[in-house]
């Protein structure tokens, strides 16, 4: 049971990690000048899955960790606007790549994804009461 809640655990840190990169993300989503230089940049959350083996029932597992934050890569929106302070000489501005219909509906995962793992901890910290209390009465 130790190892369940080990790797729901780190599931809730994924999540955690998510929501709070979405919602920096939608928070910039109409930033154009950072202290980089340029307009805001959208971060993703790198997760990779380390393998580990259950040696009760041989079969190997793996568990969510977060790799990294890595920055999005693709050019920035163009957007005419020749009376904004951030416009080029052409009168176009440069917003972040952001689609937030998009970002909301991610958001709306990774949120779900921390409430279904903090509910299988309580359901899995239930189950191992449960058989403490059996195991009690032989």
């Amino acid at each position: 049971m130790f190892k369940a809640i080990e790797t729901l655990a780190a599931g809730l840190s994924v999540a955690r990690m998510r929501v709070n990169v979405l919602a920096s993300n939608i928070a910039n989503a109409e930033t154009t000048r950072t202290e980089e230089g340029g307009p805001y940049k959208k971060r993703l959350v790198s997760v990779l899955a380390r393998p580990f083996k259950d040696v009760l029932d041989e079969v190997t597992l793996a568990q969510p960790e977060v790799a990294g934050v890595i920055e999005d890569q693709s050019k920035p929106k163009m957007v005419y606007r020749p009376g904004h302070p951030d416009a080029n000489e052409q009168g176009y501005v440069e917003y972040p790549n952001i689609n937030i219909v998009a970002e909301m509906t991610e958001l709306m995962n990774a949120s779900k994804a921390y409430e279904a793992a903090t509910a299988a901890i309580q359901s899995t910290k239930q189950l191992e009461e449960r058989g403490a209390s059996i195991a009690g009465r032989f």
